[in-house]
């Protein structure tokens, strides 16, 4: 094996594609109003303390929005939801159209019928290349083993298959 001397980004993103994610939204109301992305660059970090991380591209005009918020729910999506991984992927438009979710008293939204969900605050902010690392303390969390995970693999959204 040789080694490059210019890894090119689409040859990058073809072989990171190889590896399938779980796709998250990232939401809270912010000044009253849902304020949302998706990222499936999310990761469990820490059992104690309990920490997750994901990754924020710094060419993201939502993040300097969403960052101002004080918790952030981070809701796992289920694989009926790839409509959802579509609408807040997308630069424009209304990215909650359709979705049913809840806000608690802290702001943080959750999607309704997501696998999992999280209740955070961001901890702390890792410059990394042309992402930011996000590392988020998590202080609430649940779990719904009966939604399937929209999983994201070669840039396209899927779903898990039970092997025979």
């Amino acid at each position: 094996m040789t080694m490059r001397a210019v890894l090119h980004p689409t040859e990058l993103r073809r072989v990171f594609g190889a590896f399938p994610t779980g796709v998250t939204a990232i939401a809270a109301l912010v000044d009253g109003e849902p304020v949302g992305l998706a990222a499936s660059s999310f990761t469990s970090v820490s059992l104690d303390p309990p920490l997750v991380s994901v990754c924020i591209a710094h060419t993201s005009t939502t993040w300097p929005v969403l960052r101002r918020a004080d918790r952030l729910g981070v809701s796992v999506l289920g694989a009926h939801q790839e409509h959802l991984g579509r609408q807040l992927s997308a630069r424009s438009g209304d990215r909650f159209a359709g979705a049913t979710w809840r806000a608690s008293r802290g702001g943080e939204i959750v999607l309704d019928g997501a696998c999992a969900w999280l209740d955070c605050t961001i901890e702390h902010e890792i410059p990394a290349g042309d992402h930011d690392i996000v590392l988020l303390r998590v202080h609430d969390l649940d779990a719904d083993r009966t939604v399937p995970p929209l999983v994201f693999h070669q840039s396209t959204f899927g779903r898990l298959h039970r092997a025979a």
